[in-house]
């Protein structure tokens, strides 16, 4: 027993409204710094957006939407090139067939009566042709397929009701020979390609410096840009952006021919000069065309985003580069 000198040493308990208070004072603190961090979680929300919508407004682009959509489409190509070839038929026929129907959509609304229907179906067949029997094949499906889009267009207009003047039917059959033969035949291009040998590889290839052109145009431009290249067709493009794409697809085409073709290491400077040239063409076409339709997106496929044939247009001629470059080096 202790001593009568010690008293008791347990602590004396807290009263209950001295408990109630610390709790209170907790739950307060809690709640201000929860407040806080909200407050700083909105505040960087707006100023991230303020900062994207001052890039879309400089360079015509959502940058992370970009972003998202080439990564997501990165990894779609190249895992149909590398774990089966054929499965990339699929993915080419959807990527022109939703192209082409875009394109011809896009006229559509402009007035300009190309068949959308026998326009998806020529274009998908020419993918299947390319692939199974070839350039031969490839270009007669092509033909036909051209023949086919003229006549379907001509039925139409033999038992419309309202005949279009002459003019105006002879503008829808040149249009959709135009979209065929921008679109298909361009972007058949990769199917040949990925059909030969090795093709696979050099479809990455290729596909590897167009992101590099892009890349390169989109940074330096972005910071350095100050003459235009073309401003009645893209007035946020720049000589300084122009060059930087050549820098980088160069530095990028370099890396490839080397690492993943086995090529000296001048064949990617070739690569990059003629892919670079050609990757600048191609957006270029796309923008006067629109500017033609008086649209600025050929879609809304992609949200916020324009269409496929937006994504697609700096390939589609460089496609064509790369397959003739095969060519040279193989033959």
């Amino acid at each position: 027993m202790p001593r009568p000198d010690q008293g008791d040493e347990r602590p004396t308990p807290a009263p209950a409204s001295t408990k109630k208070g610390l709790r209170q004072d907790f739950d307060a603190r809690a709640r201000a710094a929860r407040n806080d961090f909200e407050a700083q979680l909105r505040q960087r929300r707006a100023d991230f957006g303020a900062r994207n919508e001052a890039l879309t407004a400089r360079t015509g682009r959502n940058l992370p939407a970009a972003i998202a959509i080439a990564l997501a489409f990165a990894v779609v190509v190249i895992s149909s090139l590398v774990l089966w070839k054929p499965s990339f038929m699929l993915v080419a026929a959807f990527l022109l067939g939703v192209g082409v129907y875009e394109l011809a959509s896009a006229m559509r609304f402009a007035g300009r009566d190309v068949p959308r229907v026998p326009t998806v179906v020529v274009s998908v067949a020419v993918v299947v042709a390319a692939y199974l029997g070839g350039q031969v094949g490839a270009l007669l499906t092509l033909l036909g397929g051209i023949v086919f889009i003229s006549l379907w267009r001509l039925v139409e207009v033999a038992f419309a009701r309202t005949k279009p003047p002459a003019v105006s039917v002879v503008r829808d059959l040149t249009n959709g020979l135009f979209v065929q033969a921008y679109v298909t035949l361009l972007g058949v291009c990769v199917v040949l390609l990925t059909a030969q040998d090795r093709g696979q590889l050099w479809v990455i290839a290729f596909l590897f410096v167009v992101v590099a052109v892009d890349t390169g145009a989109y940074a330096t431009g972005l910071n350095f840009g100050k003459h235009p290249m073309a401003p009645r067709i893209s007035p946020k493009k720049t000589w300084e952006g122009f060059v930087g794409s050549v820098g980088a697809s160069i530095v990028v085409g370099i890396v490839v021919c080397m690492l993943l073709l086995g090529l000296p290491w001048w064949s990617g400077v070739v690569l990059g000069v003629l892919i670079s040239g050609s990757a600048t063409l191609g957006d270029l076409t796309e923008s006067m065309i629109k500017r033609d339709l008086g649209i600025k997106d050929i879609s809304s496929f992609l949200p916020g985003h324009g269409g496929m044939l937006d994504r697609i247009d700096s390939v589609l001629p460089s496609a064509a580069v790369a397959y003739v470059m095969y060519l040279v080096v193989n033959h």
